[in-house]
């Protein structure tokens, strides 16, 4: 087959053609800038151009892959519509790739990646195995991509955005939040409750949802401690966890600080697994850990199994990944770009850096989202000691008028903020003087962070 991907540079859309790759067929795409994840795909057999021009497309394509991303003004979507070619959604492909296997999908507005990306390393260290499609770089697999044909489980990460996930009939599924994101998607929060709600109901009636406690999904979610009562509507066997108290099946206790690394027990229906392990990661990913955890439990991981897996994750890119790790200076990378994400965020550094000084760099994405989170924005940045914002990242949208990072500046109730250039954060960092800088948002601010890195370590060599 010849697949022709618009939007191949996508984090999902790249997973996707990696593997029609590494299966042998023929895969070439476009996309609107390179970066390094295209670099990455040409390096690995992939044409790609980044001009938008029917005329680059080559012959005999079976098939075109595309992201919603895409812009219906797109010239070469246009042109591929009218010829013919069967075109699929990304999302339609990856329900088709994970029929006949059993798929752990994992929803949410936040904690998607982190918790795909440790189910598909600790089972890739069990004989129960797997593959994966997940929404970023796994430093264990330094690849959004796992094959392993001879697992019958899949893990994806289930992507809310356009109710994708509705494409997917897992046989495990995971709900890690349902905060209100994607209005522009869905108008109401009501409305993303709904396909969360929807997503839940196509779990196998033989396997397991696995849901975050306390979300506003069903009254019955209340009582979900118990373990053992039905949700009108879901025929599968329902679990809860948490990270806040012990109302839940599974739920972290005792958990400590020793050096950056985060140790903690682990409750579970069985018993108690003891110092639990998790090197050089951030507190909100500890709820994501007791997640993954009620996962591989229940498809048959052992208790060794589990604990190794924690011990040996590395991490994502771009999710609380560290640059810098010094005494004097720590430099964060986080993806974070709801107000919840951020709040998360510094939640951890504060836990793991008490009483340092924080500056943080903060790409707000999607004029959408920063005029609907505006205010939960401001609240959440005021609390930084230096904030530096850069210009708006517009992603798919066009402008709106009146909603710029400038705006949401005047919101913040700090006096010590500055609005940069990429350009400007190289230089202004070093003069802070801080102790922790963390760079957040889903942009590209991922372009300036090995710079920033370099000046912050030159700094460093020319004090010393």
């Amino acid at each position: 087959m010849n697949y022709y991907f618009l939007g191949i540079g996508g984090i999902g859309m790249s997973a996707i053609a990696r593997f029609f790759k590494q299966r042998g067929d023929k895969v070439c795409g476009y996309d609107r800038t390179k970066s390094p994840l295209t670099c990455d795909l040409e390096s690995e057999g992939i044409d790609i151009h980044y001009t938008d021009n029917p005329l680059l497309i080559p012959d005999n394509i079976d098939m075109v892959v595309y992201t919603p991303a895409i812009p219906q003004e797109n010239a070469e979507f246009q042109f591929l519509a009218s010829t013919g070619i069967p075109m699929k959604k990304r999302s339609q492909v990856l329900g088709e790739l994970t029929r006949g296997k059993k798929c752990i999908a994992v929803a949410g507005t936040h904690g998607k990646t982190s918790t795909s990306s440790l189910i598909a390393h600790i089972l890739s260290n069990t004989p129960i195995g797997c593959s994966a499609f997940l929404g970023g770089i796994a430093k264990n697999f330094n690849s959004n991509m796992v094959v392993n044909t001879n697992s019958e489980y899949v893990v994806v990460e289930a992507d809310e955005y356009d109710r994708s996930f509705l494409q997917l009939h897992p046989y495990c599924s995971v709900i890690t939040a349902t905060d209100a994101d994607h209005l522009d998607i869905y108008g109401t929060h009501e409305k993303v409750l709904e396909a969360f709600r929807q997503f839940a109901s196509q779990t196998d009636a033989d396997g397991t949802l696995i849901l975050k406690a306390g979300l506003p999904l069903w009254a019955e979610e209340a009582a979900i401690h118990t373990g053992a009562f039905h949700i009108q509507g879901i025929e599968a066997n329902v679990k809860g966890y948490t990270a806040q108290g012990n109302e839940a099946d599974y739920y972290p206790w005792n958990i400590r600080n020793y050096k950056g690394n985060i140790i903690f027990d682990l409750r579970t229906p069985e018993g108690v697994i003891y110092d639990l392990e998790l090197p050089n990661s951030s507190l909100y990913n500890v709820e994501n850990a007791v997640a993954a955890a009620a996962v591989v439990l229940s498809i048959g991981a052992s208790e060794q199994q589990l604990r190794h897996g924690f011990a040996t994750y590395q991490g994502v890119l771009r999710r609380f990944d560290y640059h810098i790790k010094r005494d004097d200076l720590v430099m964060i990378d986080d993806y974070a770009h709801h107000p919840q994400e951020i709040a998360a965020c510094l939640e951890s550094v504060r836990f793991l850096y008490p009483g340092k000084r924080i500056v943080g760099i903060f790409q707000p994405h999607l004029y959408s989202r920063t005029r609907d989170f505006a205010d939960e924005f401001a609240e959440i940045l005021s609390t930084l000691d230096e904030l530096i914002l850069m210009p708006i990242y517009p992603a798919r949208e066009k402008p709106i008028p009146g909603i710029t990072s400038a705006m949401l500046m005047h919101r913040i109730k700090s006096m010590s903020k500055y609005l940069c250039t990429p350009e400007q954060v190289l230089e202004l960092v070093p003069s802070l003087f801080p102790d922790v800088v963390v760079t957040m948002g889903a942009g590209d601010i991922d372009r300036i962070v090995p710079k920033l890195e370099q000046v912050l370590d030159s700094d460093h060599s020319i004090k010393q």
